[in-house]
């Protein structure tokens, strides 16, 4: 009998039981002898027998499968929120289907309807920029769907973050206090609410506290990627910054390397906070100071939200469920 052809009435009919009896063994249902299980199990190791996930999905209309949107698979931050997913998925039996967006808004659209599809029970965003056009398709969709890391500024869908206005505005004040007054915000585009609403509002509010009139020259809009973060210290000379606030750890290490070409002495002569407190803080030299973010709990939490959602438990999930950051000095700050 060719493998591809096995089917749980081959099991059935071999092991000497009923079809059901063969699914409460595939699905761990304790109400089986342990007789019965062991013979239903040598059965199925003989036959080398897998239990088609699409049928019986098709069956109880779930198919303990989630999807997960990632901007980038490659970039460390990404990569940690995943882990917490995948972690607490396995924990209450869910597969996972990642699915990479590059942080096109048009691809973002094709993967979020190709997960659909593929019939998942629910999705996980974590795009650093929630559109117009994903927000009506997740509402016509009615599938259950959560932000990792992510911000909702209209508090529609749920979103598991930490206060980026709060932990902006305590980095800024720590560089105010080392006597900087000419303070670089650096970031991703500012058309994405969670820069331009919830980190440069924070910025905002600090250089007000304090004093320090805010000057829209030391701004910066990029891609977040090391290259352009390498390329920007003759922009940040030429208006005379004495320290930065970054958003991506990525784009922190290329500024950092950037400064040090042109043979700035960090922290002496310019000092650099970054916002993800990833691997990658650790990796260069100096090491970046970081607001500190619980990158896998937020991806756990997410997936935890993501089951209540599944399973019509979330009468009590608040829109915004707020993580706890905090700020790690290492050697980029004086």
């Amino acid at each position: 009998m060719e493998k591809q052809s096995i089917t749980i009435y081959d099991v059935a009919k071999k092991a000497g039981v009923s079809m059901a009896t063969v699914s409460r063994v595939v699905n761990g249902n304790p109400n089986v002898k342990p007789d019965t299980r062991k013979k239903v199990m040598e059965v199925i190791d003989e036959l080398d027998y897998r239990p088609n996930a699409v049928a019986r999905g098709l069956a109880s209309k779930k198919t303990t499968t989630v999807g997960v949107i990632i901007p980038d698979v490659t970039n460390v931050y990404f990569a940690s929120l995943a882990r917490g997913i995948d972690d607490v998925a396995t924990m209450y039996k869910y597969n996972i289907i990642l699915a990479n967006s590059d942080g096109d808004k048009n691809k973002e659209i094709q993967v979020f309807n190709t997960l659909l599809a593929k019939q998942v029970d629910g999705i996980i965003y974590m795009g650093t920029h929630l559109t117009d056009v994903l927000r009506d398709q997740i509402k016509r969709s009615k599938t259950p769907v959560v932000l990792a890391g992510s911000v909702d500024h209209k508090d529609e869908i749920v979103s598991v973050h930490v206060n980026y206005i709060k932990a902006v505005k305590e980095a800024i004040n720590t560089l105010i206090a080392h006597g900087n007054k000419k303070i670089a915000f650096i970031s991703g585009p500012l058309e994405y609410p969670i820069n331009s609403e919830y980190r440069l509002k924070g910025y905002k509010e600090a250089l007000k506290e304090n004093g320090i009139d805010y000057n829209s020259d030391l701004i910066f809009e990029t891609n977040e990627t090391y290259r352009v973060g390498e390329t920007l210290w003759p922009a940040l000379s030429s208006v005379n910054a004495d320290a930065a606030f970054i958003a991506d750890d990525e784009l922190a290490a290329g500024v950092l390397n950037g400064a040090k070409d042109a043979g700035i002495k960090v922290p002496e002569d310019f000092e650099i906070i970054t916002g993800n407190d990833s691997k990658l803080t650790e990796i260069v030299r100096p090491q970046l100071s970081s607001i500190t973010q619980p990158l896998y709990d937020i991806g756990a939490v997410a997936m935890r939200c993501l089951t209540k959602m599944m399973n019509k438990e979330d009468s009590e999930l608040q829109p915004t469920v707020e993580l706890q950051y905090g700020f790690i000095k290492r050697g980029s700050t004086r």
